[in-house]
Formats: C-alpha cells, sequence, structure tokens
C-alpha cells in the first residue's frame, strides 16, 4: 500500500470531496507533469489524505486503478484543462477534526521527501501540486494528528469490491465491442451508476435524501430521467441523479415515489402503504429542495416515471 497527498484547493469547495480524483494528463502546453503522471501510479487500496483551504479534510481509499475518462463537472474551476484526463476512483471519510499541518511541523518537517514534498518547510502548501506520494511514516503522522479511531477508521476506509457489478460492465463492454471507446464504456458505466455519472452526482448530492446516510458504499446513484431515455448528455449529467439508499432506489426508479421541487416526498397510489411504514420511510418528510437543473429532470421524471 502507498500514501498520496491531494491539494484539492482548485476543484473542490465542500466539506468532503466528491468520491473521486482526475487530472489532465499533460500540461496546457502539451508537457508532461510529475503531479499528474501520479495518476498512473496509484493502487486500489492505497491512501490518499486530502488536502484543502490550509487542512487536511478527508481521508480516502482508493477503489480502482486510474483509467482515462471525460472531465467531471466542475462549473467554473478547470476551464483551462483538457476534456479528457485520468479519472481515479477513492472513497473518502471526513476528518472529524481537520487537520492544520502548519500547526505541527516540528514533528512534519523531518518527514518530508526532499523533492515533490507536499509542503514548504514553513508549512505553506504547493500551490502546482495535485498528487504527490509521502512517506508511510508521514501517513502514519497524520492519522495519529487526525485523532480518529484507528479501527472504525480502517472500516470506513475499506476497499468497497462489488465483484459481480464489475464482471457484468466488462462483460458487456466486451459484448458490444466498446474496448478503447471513451464514450461508450463510460455510458455502459452511467447506466450502473458508476464512472463520471456516479462523479458528478456525488459533486452535487452528499447523502441519501430519504435515509440521511452518508457512506457512499451503501447509496446507489439513480439517474431521475432514467438512462434509456437520456441523451449522452444527460446520461452523464450530475443533476440527473440522486444518491440513495438501495431500497430507496428501488422505489424511486420504479416511479412508487418521487420528489416535488420543495423536496415533498410523492407516494404513488400504487404502492402500498405498509411497505413504507416496515422499511421506516416517513412519507411526511421534506428531504430538501432541488436546484434549477435537478428540477427540469424531476419533473421528468413526476411525468413519466412516477404512477400516481
Amino acid at each position: 500500500m502507498r500514501h498520496w497527498w491531494v491539494n484539492q484547493n482548485q476543484t473542490y469547495r465542500y466539506e468532503v470531496p466528491g468520491g473521486f480524483l482526475w487530472s489532465p494528463k499533460t500540461t496546457s502546453n502539451g508537457r508532461r507533469n510529475y503531479y499528474y503522471d501520479t495518476m498512473e501510479q496509484v493502487s486500489p487500496g492505497d491512501l490518499v489524505f486530502s488536502f484543502c483551504d490550509t487542512l487536511i479534510k478527508a481521508i480516502g481509499v482508493v477503489q480502482r486503478p486510474a483509467l482515462t475518462a471525460p472531465k467531471p463537472d466542475f462549473r467554473t474551476a478547470g476551464s483551462n484543462w483538457a476534456d479528457v484526463g485520468w479519472f481515479v476512483e477513492v472513497d473518502f471519510s471526513p476528518v472529524t477534526n481537520p487537520i492544520a499541518p502548519k500547526n505541527f511541523m516540528t514533528e512534519i518537517r523531518p518527514l518530508l521527501a526532499p523533492k515533490y514534498a507536499p509542503l514548504r518547510a514553513n508549512g505553506d502548501g504547493l500551490q502546482n501540486l495535485y498528487l504527490t506520494e509521502i512517506s508511510t511514516e508521514l501517513s502514519d503522522l497524520l492519522i495519529l494528528l487526525s485523532n480518529e479511531n484507528v479501527s472504525i477508521l480502517e472500516q470506513q476506509l475499506a476497499r468497497v469490491i462489488d465483484q459481480e457489478t464489475d464482471d457484468s460492465i466488462e462483460l458487456e463492454i466486451r459484448a458490444k465491442h466498446l474496448e478503447g471507446d471513451l464514450d461508450g464504456i463510460q455510458l455502459v458505466k452511467s447506466r450502473r451508476g458508476q464512472g463520471i455519472f456516479k462523479a458528478n452526482v456525488r459533486m452535487i448530492e452528499k447523502a441519501c435524501r430519504v435515509t440521511g446516510v452518508t457512506n457512499v458504499k451503501h447509496l446507489r446513484a439513480s439517474h431521475m430521467k432514467p438512462w434509456a431515455k437520456s441523451n449522452n448528455s444527460e446520461k452523464l449529467d450530475g443533476s440527473n441523479g440522486l444518491l440513495l439508499s438501495p431500497h430507496v432506489d428501488h422505489l424511486f426508479d420504479r416511479g412508487f415515489i418521487s420528489f416535488s421541487n420543495t423536496g415533498r416526498i410523492l407516494v404513488s397510489n400504487g404502492l402500498n402503504p405498509s411497505v413504507l411504514d416496515r422499511w421506516h420511510i416517513d412519507s411526511t418528510a421534506n428531504v430538501g429542495g432541488f436546484t434549477l437543473a435537478q428540477a427540469t429532470f424531476l419533473e421528468y421524471h413526476r411525468d413519466v416515471v412516477y404512477g400516481y
């Protein structure tokens, strides 16, 4: 297992990263960059420390090796980056008490590598750094400084393996002869709630709207406008998705429930009320409002998918 430090100030303005790393493959002038080349070196099970706004706010574990993928929806950030780059799926867990490395430089400084270190000797971050490797000793120190319960942290950061889904996706890619077809592969993954679609949804949604579950291991990325009815852009649009607990995803996907733009839960007459009772879903609860972009897709879901 290797250990990595990622600067996410440019791409994230959130308490917890959106579950992935993404970088261009080269600089804007076509040159290779060490901090982008490192994306190819990460492996499933590696630890990643997310540094944002002078604080380490999250610790993550790499789920899958780097792959070539379209640029996620960073909104205004990254406008000068190429449209295609390296994508690495990472499952992040927030640090309860974010670490300010600058306050611990006496301990950290001796553990910094002479080249490609993530911090200057005075504790300031490096502006152009994205992803760099750090030593096991520095990783251990950062975990210690986080005051996190190590056993709980290990459970939260355990690599998620869904071999059945991974195998079925691989079989579909081969059956459709999509090897090397970037767009085709991403569309297959988006239909299964993976890849760029899931990453884009996680940039907007942080928990299941109904259950409040935040651990992505227990959530699915569900399309509001069904995959089969969406154009290629809509299939990858984060505003076309919600993170839902599996039983809520089942109800939403089959039109048994939907949501108003203001967050009211809508229940189909075709759903036996006992299902909601047994699943402890409060149909009178409000799940919170939606953005204008989300509301457009929700309108389609209410009009076409949802059964009154």
